[in-house]
């Protein structure tokens, strides 16, 4: 079986269809704000060449046996708990948060502290944690590769309005107004995908096994409010069901990663051991399914008949577009700068942190500007390029920047800048060099308390961890992580800069 190799070398030859782009949770500008090679208005700059308009090649022999590829070796996996435990409750804890976080079940919590009212808690209080009592593990089926989690590069391939015509279920003339813009559904799935960083074709995928919005014209009951399973007052509509699906994707991919799981907890508190040996897209599929379904119905949804069954029937087999390596080992940063001005002292505020919502890597890093005001103010302050490169997106508070000028987000390095201001910021199709400016660092866009800029890396369309194998490098300053999200340190030469959220001599940073 062939697949994708060395992409690194081919992108530009194979790349085809529609690119759309917006990243945000408010939205202030209509869609899409994005750059295309076909876009008329705005042209990269000389010397800059877009994707040719070729086709994607075959990579298995038609009528070849479709079959699962063979398991990874082992990954490691921390080890399940034999005894008893103790907990001291915290502030904000659930009972269904400490079971997760110990992958014991809900009810044996319950049971071995004789709760009888699940929803109170008290500060301070002691709980018994029981030894987990783990189901045989999971299955090692893959259901699919980690290039179609991710909104990587053969997602820039697929011209999703297109597809969704061919179809007559609700979602062909589904609509929902976000931030005062109607959206179709086509528009709330491509945008889920770039704000999450996640594949079109798996969230359609999911979509159509959950609820047959595809498929289905009239679908009946919760599946049309909650067509994603995830049944919450607020939660109502397409764009936050499936916004919830991409976060909880990403948390499977991404944990699994560093090895954050033993086992899933599913919807009915079975406990089952993960296996070792599949992959990290696999991982995020299993892990939303652990939400959603009791363990016969986990078991179908993870396996040939399950959501593996559905992608296949709507796009193929799903390792036939597999990119591997997706992110080679070796791999390096491209020299990269302050996004902050020569001469004024910023403050770092956020160390690693999610790249986009809570799921993601911790792809980010935050940083205020000068001055005493503190929450959302107007800055006149000026974020400006870290690197070279095409902006290729460029609103609702989002820049994105594609530093291998092909003119495409799901392939090669590519930067966010968020928080960006409307006011002065850079319009897409703009080649930036270093120190050229982006705009204004401002509280729009996503969730902010305070004015800042969120800095943060992908390659291939996956979230590159601030502090991973590849921390951020800019002019000299490494990244660095303490395990609490926003917690770390920039470090340079002996000296540390210690992230805080406000301003204080230890956070202070500034441009040579």
């Amino acid at each position: 079986m062939n697949r994708f190799k060395n992409w690194s070398g081919i992108t530009r030859a194979v790349l085809a269809g529609l690119l759309l782009g917006l990243l945000a949770a408010c939205t202030t500008e209509p869609l899409p704000a994005v750059w295309t090679p076909a876009s008329s208005g705005s042209q990269p700059a000389p010397g800059v060449q877009g994707p040719a308009s070729t086709l994607l090649p075959p990579t298995r022999v038609p009528g070849a046996p479709i079959f699962s590829p063979t398991p990874d070796a082992p990954h490691t996996l921390p080890t399940l708990r034999t005894q008893t435990d103790q907990y001291v409750v915290q502030p904000s804890d659930t009972l269904g948060t400490i079971a997760q976080r110990y992958g014991v079940s809900l009810g044996s919590l319950v049971s071995a502290n004789q709760i009888s009212n699940p929803n109170l808690l008290e500060v301070g209080q002691v709980l018994v944690i029981p030894p987990p009592e783990p189901l045989p593990p999971g299955p090692d089926f893959k259901v699919i590769p980690d290039s179609e989690l991710v909104y990587g590069p053969v997602s820039a391939t697929l011209d999703l309005p297109a597809f969704v015509q061919q179809y007559n279920g609700y979602l062909k003339a589904y609509s929902e107004d976000l931030d005062g813009h109607p959206y179709s559904g086509a528009e709330i799935i491509q945008r889920v995908s770039y704000e999450y960083s996640v594949s079109p074709r798996l969230l359609l995928a999911f979509l159509e096994y959950k609820s047959h919005w595809l498929s289905n014209p009239d679908p009946q009951g919760e599946l049309r409010d909650y067509p994603a399973g995830y049944v919450l007052t607020g939660r109502e509509g397409l764009y936050l069901q499936l916004a919830w699906v991409a976060n909880n994707l990403n948390r499977g991919y991404y944990l699994w990663q560093v090895g954050a799981f033993s086992s899933w907890i599913l919807a009915d508190g079975s406990v089952v051991p993960v296996n070792p040996t599949i992959n990290a897209g696999t991982a995020g599929v299993q892990h939303l399914a652990s939400l959603l379904y009791n363990y016969t119905d986990w078991q179908t949804a993870v396996t040939a008949d399950g959501l593996f069954a559905t992608y296949q029937q709507l796009f193929g087999y799903p390792f036939d577009l597999a990119v591997e390596p997706l992110v080679p080992s070796g791999l390096t940063q491209p020299l990269l700068h302050l996004p902050i001005e020569p001469g004024a002292a910023w403050s770092f505020t956020g160390g690693p942190h999610g790249g986009w919502g809570s799921g993601s890597g911790w792809a980010a890093l935050d940083f205020a500007p000068p001055g005493d005001a503190l929450g959302c103010v107007t800055s006149d302050a000026w974020v400006i390029a870290s690197a070279d490169g095409l902006i290729v997106r460029s609103a609702d508070g989002a820049v994105l920047q594609d530093l291998d000028g092909d003119g495409f987000e799901q392939t090669g390095w590519t930067l966010l800048y968020m928080h960006i201001e409307t006011r002065d910021r850079v319009p897409i199709g703009t080649y930036l060099h270093v120190g050229d400016h982006i705009g204004h660092p401002s509280c729009e866009g996503g969730v902010s308390t305070g004015t800042h800029v969120h800095l943060a890396r992908k390659y291939n369309g996956e979230w590159i961890s601030a502090d991973g194998f590849l921390p951020f490098n800019l002019d000299g300053w490494v990244s660095e992580g303490q395990g609490v999200e926003y917690d770390g340190t920039l470090n340079r030469n002996g000296v540390v800069i210690e992230a805080y959220a406000g301003r204080d001599a230890i956070n202070q940073i500034q441009h040579d």
